[in-house]
Protein backbone atom coordinates (compact mmCIF):
# COMPACT_ATOMS: atom_id res chain seq x y z
CA UNK A 1 0.00 0.00 0.00
CA UNK A 2 2.91 2.36 0.77
CA UNK A 3 4.26 1.78 -2.74
CA UNK A 4 0.88 2.71 -4.21
CA UNK A 5 0.81 6.06 -2.40
CA UNK A 6 4.41 6.87 -3.40
CA UNK A 7 3.57 6.24 -7.05
CA UNK A 8 0.29 8.16 -6.74
CA UNK A 9 2.05 11.15 -5.15
CA UNK A 10 4.61 11.25 -7.94
CA UNK A 11 1.87 11.03 -10.58
CA UNK A 12 -0.20 13.85 -9.05
CA UNK A 13 2.86 16.08 -8.60
CA UNK A 14 4.02 15.49 -12.18
CA UNK A 15 0.55 16.17 -13.60
CA UNK A 16 0.23 19.35 -11.52
CA UNK A 17 3.57 20.69 -12.78
CA UNK A 18 2.79 19.87 -16.42
CA UNK A 19 -0.71 21.38 -16.20
CA UNK A 20 0.56 24.60 -14.59
CA UNK A 21 3.23 25.05 -17.26
CA UNK A 22 0.84 24.22 -20.12
CA UNK A 23 -1.90 26.55 -18.95
CA UNK A 24 0.59 29.27 -18.06
CA UNK A 25 1.67 29.27 -21.71
CA UNK A 26 -1.92 30.06 -22.74
CA UNK A 27 -2.26 32.58 -19.88
CA UNK A 28 0.97 34.44 -20.65
CA UNK A 29 0.32 34.94 -24.36
CA UNK A 30 -3.31 35.85 -23.74
CA UNK A 31 -2.36 38.55 -21.27
CA UNK A 32 0.46 39.83 -23.51
CA UNK A 33 -2.16 40.45 -26.18
CA UNK A 34 -4.59 42.06 -23.74
CA UNK A 35 -7.01 39.13 -23.62
CA UNK A 36 -8.84 38.60 -20.33
CA UNK A 37 -8.27 35.23 -18.64
CA UNK A 38 -11.23 34.63 -16.36
CA UNK A 39 -9.98 31.45 -14.65
CA UNK A 40 -6.68 29.61 -14.19
CA UNK A 41 -7.29 26.21 -12.60
CA UNK A 42 -5.19 23.20 -11.71
CA UNK A 43 -7.49 20.19 -12.10
CA UNK A 44 -11.19 20.50 -12.90
CA UNK A 45 -13.80 22.00 -10.57
CA UNK A 46 -17.31 20.73 -11.41
CA UNK A 47 -19.89 22.08 -8.92
CA UNK A 48 -17.32 23.18 -6.32
CA UNK A 49 -13.61 23.94 -6.11
CA UNK A 50 -11.15 23.07 -3.35
CA UNK A 51 -9.66 26.56 -3.40
CA UNK A 52 -10.12 29.81 -5.32
CA UNK A 53 -8.62 33.27 -5.16
CA UNK A 54 -8.97 36.46 -7.17
CA UNK A 55 -6.40 39.06 -6.11
CA UNK A 56 -8.02 41.95 -4.30
CA UNK A 57 -11.52 40.54 -4.87
CA UNK A 58 -12.17 37.35 -2.92
CA UNK A 59 -10.72 34.13 -1.52
CA UNK A 60 -12.45 30.88 -0.63
CA UNK A 61 -13.21 27.29 -1.45
CA UNK A 62 -15.62 24.43 -0.85
CA UNK A 63 -18.56 26.72 -1.57
CA UNK A 64 -17.48 29.51 0.82
CA UNK A 65 -16.02 32.87 -0.12
CA UNK A 66 -14.55 35.88 1.72
CA UNK A 67 -14.90 39.27 0.03
CA UNK A 68 -11.63 41.21 -0.24
CA UNK A 69 -13.03 44.09 -2.30
CA UNK A 70 -13.15 47.72 -1.24
CA UNK A 71 -16.62 48.75 -2.35
CA UNK A 72 -15.68 52.24 -3.42
CA UNK A 73 -12.90 50.93 -5.66
CA UNK A 74 -15.10 48.78 -7.91
CA UNK A 75 -16.90 49.96 -11.01
CA UNK A 76 -20.56 49.02 -11.20
CA UNK A 77 -20.14 47.84 -14.80
CA UNK A 78 -16.64 46.42 -15.32
CA UNK A 79 -17.16 46.06 -19.05
CA UNK A 80 -17.45 49.86 -19.29
CA UNK A 81 -14.28 50.50 -17.28
CA UNK A 82 -11.80 48.30 -19.17
CA UNK A 83 -10.48 44.86 -18.37
CA UNK A 84 -9.89 45.28 -14.66
CA UNK A 85 -13.22 46.81 -13.68
CA UNK A 86 -11.45 49.37 -11.46
CA UNK A 87 -12.19 53.03 -11.99
CA UNK A 88 -9.35 55.00 -13.46
CA UNK A 89 -6.99 52.02 -13.55
CA UNK A 90 -5.65 49.94 -16.38
CA UNK A 91 -6.10 46.20 -16.36
CA UNK A 92 -3.72 44.29 -14.14
CA UNK A 93 -1.66 41.51 -15.66
CA UNK A 94 -2.56 39.07 -12.86
CA UNK A 95 -5.44 40.68 -11.01
CA UNK A 96 -8.37 39.93 -13.32
CA UNK A 97 -8.08 36.16 -13.13
CA UNK A 98 -9.53 33.71 -10.62
CA UNK A 99 -6.88 31.16 -9.61
CA UNK A 100 -7.97 27.84 -8.15
CA UNK A 101 -7.55 24.15 -7.53
CA UNK A 102 -10.22 21.69 -8.58
CA UNK A 103 -10.90 18.28 -7.11
CA UNK A 104 -10.85 16.16 -10.29
CA UNK A 105 -7.19 15.53 -11.27
CA UNK A 106 -7.84 14.88 -14.95
CA UNK A 107 -6.30 18.07 -16.28
CA UNK A 108 -6.61 21.82 -15.89
CA UNK A 109 -7.76 24.85 -17.85
CA UNK A 110 -7.57 28.56 -18.58
CA UNK A 111 -10.99 30.08 -19.21
CA UNK A 112 -10.17 32.69 -21.82
CA UNK A 113 -12.83 35.35 -22.33
CA UNK A 114 -14.64 35.23 -25.66
CA UNK A 115 -13.61 31.70 -26.60
CA UNK A 116 -15.54 28.46 -26.95
CA UNK A 117 -13.65 26.03 -24.70
CA UNK A 118 -14.26 23.38 -22.04
CA UNK A 119 -16.57 25.73 -20.12
CA UNK A 120 -19.01 25.82 -23.09
CA UNK A 121 -19.98 29.35 -22.01
CA UNK A 122 -22.32 29.95 -24.95
CA UNK A 123 -24.17 32.78 -23.15
CA UNK A 124 -21.04 34.90 -23.24
CA UNK A 125 -20.68 34.25 -26.97
CA UNK A 126 -24.19 35.62 -27.59
CA UNK A 127 -23.16 39.05 -26.29
CA UNK A 128 -21.42 41.66 -28.48
CA UNK A 129 -17.67 41.07 -28.67
CA UNK A 130 -15.60 43.11 -26.21
CA UNK A 131 -12.14 44.50 -27.12
CA UNK A 132 -10.47 42.33 -24.46
CA UNK A 133 -11.98 39.06 -25.74
CA UNK A 134 -10.20 36.29 -27.62
CA UNK A 135 -12.59 36.52 -30.57
CA UNK A 136 -11.79 40.23 -31.04
CA UNK A 137 -8.07 39.69 -31.58
CA UNK A 138 -6.27 39.10 -34.91
CA UNK A 139 -5.98 35.48 -36.05
CA UNK A 140 -2.18 35.42 -35.62
CA UNK A 141 -2.49 36.44 -31.95
CA UNK A 142 -5.16 33.81 -31.30
CA UNK A 143 -2.97 31.23 -33.04
CA UNK A 144 -0.02 32.04 -30.77
CA UNK A 145 -2.25 31.83 -27.69
CA UNK A 146 -3.37 28.33 -28.68
CA UNK A 147 0.11 27.08 -29.60
CA UNK A 148 1.67 28.47 -26.41
CA UNK A 149 0.58 25.60 -24.15
CA UNK A 150 2.17 22.96 -26.35
CA UNK A 151 5.27 25.13 -26.80
CA UNK A 152 5.71 25.57 -23.04
CA UNK A 153 5.37 21.83 -22.41
CA UNK A 154 8.07 21.11 -24.97
CA UNK A 155 10.32 23.84 -23.56
CA UNK A 156 9.79 22.40 -20.08
CA UNK A 157 10.95 18.98 -21.29
CA UNK A 158 14.07 20.54 -22.83
CA UNK A 159 14.78 22.43 -19.59
CA UNK A 160 14.37 19.27 -17.49
CA UNK A 161 16.62 17.20 -19.76
CA UNK A 162 19.24 19.96 -19.75
CA UNK A 163 19.05 20.13 -15.95
CA UNK A 164 19.45 16.38 -15.59
CA UNK A 165 22.56 16.15 -17.79
CA UNK A 166 24.00 19.25 -16.08
CA UNK A 167 23.48 17.70 -12.64
CA UNK A 168 24.39 14.09 -13.35
CA UNK A 169 26.13 13.93 -16.72
CA UNK A 170 25.42 11.03 -19.05
CA UNK A 171 26.48 7.43 -18.78
CA UNK A 172 26.78 5.57 -22.07
CA UNK A 173 28.35 2.65 -23.85
CA UNK A 174 30.71 3.77 -26.63
CA UNK A 175 30.22 2.01 -29.96
CA UNK A 176 33.67 0.46 -29.81
CA UNK A 177 32.83 -0.99 -26.38
CA UNK A 178 29.78 -2.88 -27.71
CA UNK A 179 31.42 -6.29 -27.51
CA UNK A 180 28.57 -8.05 -29.32
CA UNK A 181 28.62 -5.47 -32.09
CA UNK A 182 25.64 -3.63 -33.56
CA UNK A 183 22.47 -4.64 -35.36
CA UNK A 184 22.02 -2.63 -38.56
CA UNK A 185 19.04 -1.47 -40.60
CA UNK A 186 18.57 -2.69 -44.16
CA UNK A 187 19.84 0.59 -45.61
CA UNK A 188 23.04 0.26 -43.57
CA UNK A 189 23.46 -3.37 -44.67
CA UNK A 190 23.00 -2.26 -48.28
CA UNK A 191 25.83 0.25 -47.70
CA UNK A 192 28.20 -2.53 -46.58
CA UNK A 193 27.67 -2.95 -42.84
CA UNK A 194 27.07 -6.41 -41.37
CA UNK A 195 25.27 -7.35 -38.17
CA UNK A 196 27.90 -7.76 -35.45
CA UNK A 197 30.26 -5.11 -36.85
CA UNK A 198 31.88 -2.93 -34.16
CA UNK A 199 32.53 0.63 -35.48
CA UNK A 200 35.96 1.97 -34.49
CA UNK A 201 36.71 4.91 -36.83
CA UNK A 202 34.93 7.42 -39.09
CA UNK A 203 37.26 9.20 -41.55
CA UNK A 204 40.17 8.40 -39.26
CA UNK A 205 38.46 9.76 -36.09
CA UNK A 206 38.00 7.29 -33.22
CA UNK A 207 34.39 6.45 -32.37
CA UNK A 208 34.51 6.53 -28.58
CA UNK A 209 32.15 9.39 -27.64
CA UNK A 210 28.41 9.73 -27.19
CA UNK A 211 26.60 7.25 -29.46
CA UNK A 212 24.37 10.02 -30.85
CA UNK A 213 27.43 12.04 -31.90
CA UNK A 214 29.24 9.02 -33.36
CA UNK A 215 26.09 8.04 -35.26
CA UNK A 216 26.16 11.41 -37.02
CA UNK A 217 29.88 11.07 -37.77
CA UNK A 218 29.27 7.69 -39.40
CA UNK A 219 26.36 9.02 -41.45
CA UNK A 220 28.46 11.93 -42.77
CA UNK A 221 31.75 10.03 -43.23
CA UNK A 222 33.26 8.85 -46.51
CA UNK A 223 34.86 5.81 -44.86
CA UNK A 224 34.03 3.89 -41.69
CA UNK A 225 36.27 1.22 -40.22
CA UNK A 226 34.75 -1.62 -38.24
CA UNK A 227 35.97 -4.64 -36.33
CA UNK A 228 34.54 -7.71 -38.06
CA UNK A 229 35.32 -11.24 -36.86
CA UNK A 230 38.49 -9.98 -35.21
CA UNK A 231 39.73 -8.15 -38.30
CA UNK A 232 39.49 -4.50 -39.37
CA UNK A 233 37.21 -3.93 -42.37
CA UNK A 234 36.76 -0.69 -44.29
CA UNK A 235 33.35 0.44 -45.56
CA UNK A 236 33.01 3.15 -48.22
CA UNK A 237 29.89 5.16 -47.36
CA UNK A 238 27.65 5.90 -50.39
CA UNK A 239 27.14 9.58 -51.21
CA UNK A 240 23.38 9.48 -50.57
CA UNK A 241 23.61 7.28 -47.47
CA UNK A 242 22.08 9.85 -45.09
CA UNK A 243 19.11 10.28 -47.44
CA UNK A 244 18.66 6.50 -47.70
CA UNK A 245 18.50 6.30 -43.90
CA UNK A 246 15.99 9.14 -43.74
CA UNK A 247 13.78 7.48 -46.37
CA UNK A 248 14.01 4.18 -44.53
CA UNK A 249 12.96 5.70 -41.21
CA UNK A 250 9.90 7.28 -42.81
CA UNK A 251 8.72 3.90 -44.06
CA UNK A 252 6.28 1.77 -42.07
CA UNK A 253 8.62 -1.23 -42.10
CA UNK A 254 11.55 0.47 -40.31
CA UNK A 255 12.38 -1.08 -36.94
CA UNK A 256 15.99 0.14 -36.52
CA UNK A 257 17.29 3.69 -37.00
CA UNK A 258 20.66 2.96 -38.70
CA UNK A 259 21.82 0.68 -35.88
CA UNK A 260 21.10 -0.57 -32.39
CA UNK A 261 23.22 -2.41 -29.84
CA UNK A 262 23.33 -6.18 -29.85
CA UNK A 263 22.81 -7.21 -26.23
CA UNK A 264 21.94 -10.48 -24.48
CA UNK A 265 18.27 -11.31 -23.81
CA UNK A 266 17.85 -10.83 -20.07
CA UNK A 267 14.49 -11.21 -18.31
CA UNK A 268 13.79 -8.26 -15.98
CA UNK A 269 10.12 -8.93 -15.17
CA UNK A 270 7.79 -11.94 -15.27
CA UNK A 271 4.05 -11.20 -15.37
CA UNK A 272 1.98 -13.44 -13.06
CA UNK A 273 -0.34 -15.85 -14.84
CA UNK A 274 1.36 -15.52 -18.25
CA UNK A 275 3.13 -18.28 -20.17
CA UNK A 276 6.62 -17.52 -18.88
CA UNK A 277 5.49 -17.45 -15.26
CA UNK A 278 3.66 -20.77 -15.59
CA UNK A 279 6.74 -22.35 -17.17
CA UNK A 280 9.02 -21.28 -14.34
CA UNK A 281 10.95 -18.46 -16.02
CA UNK A 282 12.52 -16.13 -13.45
CA UNK A 283 13.86 -12.59 -13.36
CA UNK A 284 17.55 -12.56 -14.25
CA UNK A 285 17.31 -15.50 -16.67
CA UNK A 286 19.15 -14.98 -19.98
CA UNK A 287 17.63 -16.60 -23.07
CA UNK A 288 20.11 -18.32 -25.39
CA UNK A 289 17.85 -20.42 -27.67
CA UNK A 290 14.28 -20.99 -28.88
CA UNK A 291 13.40 -24.52 -30.02
CA UNK A 292 17.11 -25.28 -30.24
CA UNK A 293 17.79 -22.25 -32.48
CA UNK A 294 20.57 -20.09 -31.00
CA UNK A 295 19.50 -16.52 -30.07
CA UNK A 296 22.69 -14.85 -28.78
CA UNK A 297 21.25 -11.30 -28.97
CA UNK A 298 17.94 -9.67 -28.10
CA UNK A 299 17.27 -8.90 -31.77
CA UNK A 300 17.76 -12.59 -32.60
CA UNK A 301 15.37 -13.57 -29.81
CA UNK A 302 12.64 -11.21 -31.01
CA UNK A 303 12.89 -12.21 -34.67
CA UNK A 304 12.95 -15.94 -33.82
CA UNK A 305 9.96 -15.58 -31.49
CA UNK A 306 7.75 -14.15 -34.24
CA UNK A 307 5.33 -16.50 -35.95
CA UNK A 308 4.78 -18.86 -33.00
CA UNK A 309 1.30 -17.61 -32.12
CA UNK A 310 -0.48 -19.85 -29.57
CA UNK A 311 2.37 -22.38 -29.72
CA UNK A 312 4.41 -23.93 -26.92
CA UNK A 313 8.12 -23.33 -27.46
CA UNK A 314 11.20 -24.75 -25.77
CA UNK A 315 12.93 -21.78 -24.18
CA UNK A 316 16.56 -22.34 -23.20
CA UNK A 317 17.78 -20.00 -20.47
CA UNK A 318 20.94 -19.53 -18.46
CA UNK A 319 20.27 -19.01 -14.76
CA UNK A 320 22.70 -18.24 -12.00
CA UNK A 321 23.35 -21.71 -10.53
CA UNK A 322 22.10 -22.63 -7.07
CA UNK A 323 22.34 -25.79 -5.02
CA UNK A 324 19.04 -27.06 -6.46
CA UNK A 325 19.09 -25.79 -10.07
CA UNK A 326 21.36 -26.14 -13.07
CA UNK A 327 22.69 -23.03 -14.79
CA UNK A 328 21.13 -24.00 -18.15
CA UNK A 329 17.45 -24.93 -18.33
CA UNK A 330 14.99 -25.66 -21.14
CA UNK A 331 11.44 -24.67 -20.25
CA UNK A 332 8.20 -25.27 -22.23
CA UNK A 333 6.55 -21.84 -22.59
CA UNK A 334 3.03 -21.35 -23.94
CA UNK A 335 2.79 -18.20 -26.09
CA UNK A 336 -0.21 -15.94 -26.59
CA UNK A 337 -2.03 -15.16 -29.82
CA UNK A 338 0.62 -12.55 -30.69
CA UNK A 339 3.66 -14.66 -29.74
CA UNK A 340 4.05 -13.01 -26.32
CA UNK A 341 5.04 -14.84 -23.14
CA UNK A 342 4.57 -12.09 -20.53
CA UNK A 343 8.08 -10.90 -19.73
CA UNK A 344 9.97 -7.62 -19.47
CA UNK A 345 13.38 -7.42 -21.15
CA UNK A 346 16.53 -5.45 -20.38
CA UNK A 347 17.18 -2.94 -23.18
CA UNK A 348 19.94 -0.80 -21.62
CA UNK A 349 23.40 -1.66 -23.05
CA UNK A 350 25.06 -0.27 -19.89
CA UNK A 351 23.70 -3.31 -18.02
CA UNK A 352 26.11 -5.49 -20.02
CA UNK A 353 29.07 -3.47 -21.28
CA UNK A 354 31.70 -0.98 -20.12
CA UNK A 355 30.14 2.37 -19.20
CA UNK A 356 31.66 5.81 -19.81
CA UNK A 357 30.49 9.17 -18.50
CA UNK A 358 30.29 12.67 -19.97
CA UNK A 359 29.91 15.83 -17.90
CA UNK A 360 28.11 18.98 -19.05
CA UNK A 361 28.40 22.64 -18.09
CA UNK A 362 25.54 25.14 -18.22
CA UNK A 363 26.34 26.02 -21.84
CA UNK A 364 26.68 22.49 -23.24
CA UNK A 365 23.69 21.13 -21.30
CA UNK A 366 21.17 23.28 -23.24
CA UNK A 367 22.01 21.88 -26.73
CA UNK A 368 21.94 18.37 -25.27
CA UNK A 369 18.56 19.06 -23.68
CA UNK A 370 17.21 20.23 -27.04
CA UNK A 371 18.59 17.12 -28.74
CA UNK A 372 17.02 14.84 -26.13
CA UNK A 373 13.67 16.65 -26.34
CA UNK A 374 13.53 16.38 -30.13
CA UNK A 375 14.55 12.72 -29.98
CA UNK A 376 11.82 11.88 -27.43
CA UNK A 377 9.21 13.79 -29.43
CA UNK A 378 10.17 12.03 -32.67
CA UNK A 379 10.15 8.61 -31.03
CA UNK A 380 6.78 9.23 -29.37
CA UNK A 381 5.23 10.45 -32.61
CA UNK A 382 6.43 7.36 -34.47
CA UNK A 383 5.16 5.03 -31.76
CA UNK A 384 1.66 6.52 -31.93
CA UNK A 385 0.87 4.62 -35.13
CA UNK A 386 0.97 1.42 -33.07
CA UNK A 387 -2.05 2.62 -31.07
CA UNK A 388 -4.23 2.11 -34.13
CA UNK A 389 -3.38 -1.59 -34.37
CA UNK A 390 -5.41 -4.27 -32.61
CA UNK A 391 -2.61 -5.03 -30.15
CA UNK A 392 -1.91 -1.35 -29.63
CA UNK A 393 -5.54 -0.67 -28.70
CA UNK A 394 -5.30 -3.37 -26.02
CA UNK A 395 -2.16 -1.77 -24.57
CA UNK A 396 -3.72 1.69 -24.12
CA UNK A 397 -3.65 2.72 -20.46
CA UNK A 398 -4.92 5.50 -18.26
CA UNK A 399 -3.69 7.01 -15.02
CA UNK A 400 -2.94 3.60 -13.57
CA UNK A 401 -0.62 2.77 -16.47
CA UNK A 402 1.06 6.17 -16.23
CA UNK A 403 1.48 5.86 -12.47
CA UNK A 404 3.04 2.41 -12.82
CA UNK A 405 6.07 3.81 -14.67
CA UNK A 406 7.16 5.82 -11.61
CA UNK A 407 9.66 4.10 -9.26
CA UNK A 408 8.47 2.43 -6.08
CA UNK A 409 10.72 4.65 -3.95
CA UNK A 410 11.16 8.37 -4.43
CA UNK A 411 14.01 9.12 -6.85
CA UNK A 412 14.19 12.71 -8.07
CA UNK A 413 16.27 11.96 -11.17
CA UNK A 414 13.83 9.22 -12.22
CA UNK A 415 10.89 11.49 -11.38
CA UNK A 416 12.16 14.34 -13.55
CA UNK A 417 13.03 11.99 -16.40
CA UNK A 418 9.47 10.64 -16.42
CA UNK A 419 8.00 14.13 -16.00
CA UNK A 420 9.99 15.34 -19.03
CA UNK A 421 8.75 12.43 -21.13
CA UNK A 422 5.16 13.04 -20.03
CA UNK A 423 5.58 16.72 -20.92
CA UNK A 424 6.66 15.72 -24.44
CA UNK A 425 3.72 13.31 -24.68
CA UNK A 426 1.30 15.99 -23.46
CA UNK A 427 2.64 18.45 -26.04
CA UNK A 428 2.21 15.92 -28.84
CA UNK A 429 -1.27 14.83 -27.79
CA UNK A 430 -2.50 18.41 -27.39
CA UNK A 431 -1.39 19.48 -30.86
CA UNK A 432 -3.40 16.70 -32.53
CA UNK A 433 -6.11 18.28 -34.75
CA UNK A 434 -8.99 17.11 -32.56
CA UNK A 435 -11.72 19.57 -31.47
CA UNK A 436 -11.44 20.39 -27.74
CA UNK A 437 -7.66 20.02 -27.93
CA UNK A 438 -5.29 22.89 -28.73
CA UNK A 439 -4.64 21.30 -32.10
CA UNK A 440 -8.34 21.51 -32.97
CA UNK A 441 -8.37 25.25 -32.27
CA UNK A 442 -5.16 25.64 -34.29
CA UNK A 443 -6.78 23.78 -37.20
CA UNK A 444 -9.77 26.13 -37.27
CA UNK A 445 -7.51 29.19 -36.95
CA UNK A 446 -5.41 28.01 -39.88
CA UNK A 447 -8.64 27.62 -41.84
CA UNK A 448 -9.47 31.22 -40.98
CA UNK A 449 -6.03 32.46 -42.01
CA UNK A 450 -6.14 30.61 -45.34
CA UNK A 451 -9.76 31.31 -46.33
CA UNK A 452 -10.05 34.68 -44.51
CA UNK A 453 -13.29 33.81 -42.75
CA UNK A 454 -14.09 32.25 -39.39
CA UNK A 455 -16.02 29.02 -38.93
CA UNK A 456 -19.44 29.87 -37.48
CA UNK A 457 -19.80 29.94 -33.71
CA UNK A 458 -22.50 27.27 -33.92
CA UNK A 459 -20.08 25.01 -35.81
CA UNK A 460 -17.39 25.69 -33.18
CA UNK A 461 -19.85 24.75 -30.42
CA UNK A 462 -20.73 21.45 -32.07
CA UNK A 463 -17.07 20.72 -32.83
CA UNK A 464 -16.12 21.42 -29.21
CA UNK A 465 -18.88 19.12 -27.91
CA UNK A 466 -17.89 16.37 -30.35
CA UNK A 467 -14.26 16.63 -29.31
CA UNK A 468 -15.13 16.54 -25.62
CA UNK A 469 -17.29 13.43 -26.09
CA UNK A 470 -14.43 11.78 -27.99
CA UNK A 471 -11.86 12.66 -25.33
CA UNK A 472 -14.10 11.58 -22.44
CA UNK A 473 -14.78 8.28 -24.23
CA UNK A 474 -11.05 7.75 -24.73
CA UNK A 475 -10.42 8.58 -21.08
CA UNK A 476 -13.04 6.07 -19.94
CA UNK A 477 -11.66 3.41 -22.29
CA UNK A 478 -8.04 3.94 -21.23
CA UNK A 479 -8.78 3.83 -17.51
CA UNK A 480 -11.19 0.94 -18.07
CA UNK A 481 -8.32 -1.01 -19.62
CA UNK A 482 -6.31 -0.35 -16.44
CA UNK A 483 -9.12 -1.90 -14.40
CA UNK A 484 -9.41 -4.89 -16.74
CA UNK A 485 -5.66 -5.54 -16.53
CA UNK A 486 -5.75 -5.22 -12.74
CA UNK A 487 -8.50 -7.82 -12.25
CA UNK A 488 -7.71 -10.10 -15.18
CA UNK A 489 -3.95 -10.37 -15.21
Amino acid sequence: METFWIKAAQLVLALAILIIIHEFGHFLFARLFGIRVEKFYIFFDPWKEIFKWKPGKYIGGLGKQKDLTKRNDVAEDPDQEGDSGRKGKKTGFWNDTEYGIGWVPLGGYCKISGMIDESMDTEQMKQPAKPYEFRSKPAWQRLLVMIAGVLFNFLLAILIYAGIVYATGEKYVALNDAKMGLQYSQAAINAGFRNGDIPIEADGEALDGLPSEDRLKMMQAKEVKVLRDGNVASISIPENFIFDLDKEMKSDSATVNFFTYRIPTRITQVMPGEGASKAGVKEGDEVIAINGVSTPALTDFLSTLEGHDNETIDLTVVRKPTETENDTLTLPVKLSANSKMGVGLEIDPSAFFNVKEKKYNIFTSIPRGIEMGVDRLTSYAKSMKLVFTKEGAKSVGGFGAIGSIFPESWDWIAFWNIAAFLSVALAFMNILPIPALDGGHVLFLLYEVIFRRKPSEKFMEYAQMTGMVLLISLLIYANGMDIVRFFFK
